[in-house]
């Protein structure tokens, strides 16, 4: 099978994700990306370029496979591609939290990403997500965004998500790590390889590692992953 990934955010865990695919999967896998950066323009106009440069190559894949970053309904409108499609929701705009200093959200704007999530979802023979508890949030927050709305809710479209979403697990490679496996008689090793950002809840995880050592139980912490200059206080409390 020829399987096409769309990637308009190709950087970090997408990234890492499309290039492992295209590494271990059985059939015959390309990638058309883009920088990753400017989600919401990605969101946005992405599909626009992705559509350009698929048109360009002339390439005829058996499957499109985007991720969630792309408006699949948009791209499909422009390409008029005969392919089956699937979309991957590697995050959703419907229950991923908010900045509580995005532009968007201080003057109500927040919608139109989760719109593009959910059309997007309607428009695909396939919907594939991460984990259950991705794929059970997504389709029950669809509920209450959709009734947001004035009139035509469109809700029964849920149901038709619903009968082709799936759980399509991530795949991690691990061999570069063999030699730092723990023996059972080593202290269990916690590990933090997120983002130090507001949406990866450190507070939550901190919060939870305090209440097992207060339990007097023991462990080891590798706080690893990108941190920036504005990151969350509660990583210099943690270290502190």
């Amino acid at each position: 099978m020829k399987i096409l990934i769309l990637e308009p955010y190709f950087t970090g865990s997408h990234k890492q994700w499309a290039l492992g695919y295209k590494k271990y999967s059985k059939h015959e896998v390309k990638i058309l990306s883009m920088k990753g950066q400017f989600w919401k323009w990605r969101m946005h106009g992405g599909a626009v370029t992705l559509a350009k440069q698929f048109k360009n190559k002339n390439y005829k894949p058996d499957l499109i496979l985007s991720t969630d970053m792309l408006d699949l309904s948009t791209f499909l409108a422009l390409t008029k591609t005969k392919a089956r499609s699937a979309i991957y929701f590697h995050e959703n705009q419907l229950s991923y939290p908010w900045s509580p200093n995005d532009r968007d959200l201080l003057k109500k704007r927040d919608h139109h990403y989760s719109f593009i999530n959910y059309v997007s979802a309607l428009s695909a023979d396939h919907v594939l997500f991460n984990s259950r508890f991705h794929m059970e949030i997504f389709l029950k927050k669809l509920h209450s965004f959709l009734n947001h709305f004035p009139d035509h809710n469109e809700i029964d479209t849920i149901k038709i998500i619903e009968k082709k979403s799936e759980v399509l697990s991530l795949a991690i490679e691990l061999k570069k790590f063999d030699s730092y496996k723990y023996t059972k008689h080593s202290k269990p090793l916690i590990l933090w390889n997120h983002r130090w950002e507001y949406d990866k809840n450190p507070e939550l995880f901190f919060k939870s590692l305090k209440h097992v050592k207060d339990h007097g139980y023991n462990f080891d912490l590798a706080v690893l992953g990108e941190n920036f200059s504005n990151s969350p206080e509660i990583f210099k409390n943690a270290k502190d």
